[in-house]
């Protein structure tokens, strides 16, 4: 998309916020997704329109000169000026065909959507689906995705979220590990075990201690904070881990560990922005993503397979 104001290429402006914002240019690229060549010529060129520097280049980054700081607020005017734009078209289309983009955590992503995206497929061939696996927010208000699937409730302005239900969660373990070292009785026993752990993230550090036990990063022998790495290294035997309860009982390798561990259910919230919730197209895949979604989140009288 090419947009100018006053003679001002937007993507000129879209370059110099992104290093501005992040200091940069490796950082400005992976956001604005081009080259940092690229996007370092997008920014000269935008100085050599307005006949000033904009930066002053140090060995950590970019620093905004004076007249680069000062026009900040103008350019992110415009940038919200672009993307209400973006937002208002969007939201006209009536054809039930096109993409939409959705985004998920990397969970959520990995074992729920490629059955549910598989039958939107067979339902709407017109329609493309892009995944967008992320444990961080996207803002939608940008369109870095059409709809969003969290486990919380988003909360900024102008967004239609919906609460499609609850996911519980539980222990398990392979049966391999549990051959090797016994199972676990109570909840006191799993200080006795290997317990697959966080790296940076204190999620679980923070569930044991709220469970009233004290531990440090060090008691988890295994570390991981990527969601698809931490659900191979429990599936291979490293230690106990957590998971959606639906998840592991899918695992015929995996026992659920009946204990007493006041695991916390967790919310699922689908969300698009009102300015193209109700596009033909983005309401049929949301209405299609909830009736998936339905299929694994918690609802009375739903019986799931019993642990082993």
């Amino acid at each position: 998309m090419v947009m100018t104001a006053g003679g001002l290429d937007w993507s000129l402006v879209q370059a110099f916020l992104a290093v501005a914002e992040h200091g940069s240019l490796s950082a400005a690229a992976r956001v604005v997704g081009v080259s940092q060549p690229t996007l370092g010529r997008q920014v000269r060129a935008m100085e050599q329109q307005l006949g000033a520097e904009l930066f002053r280049r140090h060995d950590k980054g970019f620093a905004l000169t004076e007249l680069g700081g000062s026009l900040l607020q103008s350019a992110r005017a415009m940038r919200e000026a672009v993307h209400g734009i973006e937002l208002r078209a969007a939201g006209k289309g009536d054809a039930l065909q096109g993409t939409v983009r959705v985004t998920a955590s990397v969970a959520v992503t990995l074992h729920h959507l490629p059955a549910i995206v598989a039958m939107i497929r067979e339902k709407e061939p017109a329609i493309a689906i892009e995944l967008v696996p992320s444990d961080a927010t996207t803002n939608l208000h940008y369109r870095e995705a059409d709809i969003a699937i969290r486990m919380y409730r988003p909360t900024q302005l102008d967004l239609i979220t919906h609460h499609v239900g609850d996911v519980s969660l539980a222990a398990f373990a392979s049966r391999a590990y549990l051959k090797r070292r016994g199972k676990p009785k109570r909840a006191e026993d799993l200080a006795r075990h290997d317990i697959v752990g966080m790296d940076k993230s204190t999620q679980i550090i923070d569930g044991f201690r709220l469970a009233g036990v004290d531990v440090t990063r060090d008691f988890f022998k295994t570390r991981t904070d990527d969601t698809a790495v931490y659900w191979q290294l429990v599936l291979a035997g490293c230690g106990i881990g957590f998971a959606q309860r639906a998840v592991g009982r899918r695992e015929r390798e995996l026992v659920e560990l009946p204990l007493e561990l006041g695991l916390p259910k967790l919310p699922v919230w689908i969300t698009a922005h009102e300015a193209i919730r109700h596009t033909p197209r983005v309401e049929r895949v949301w209405s299609l993503l909830e009736a998936g979604l339905r299929k694994v989140v918690d609802v009375p009288g739903k019986k799931l397979r019993a642990p082993a």
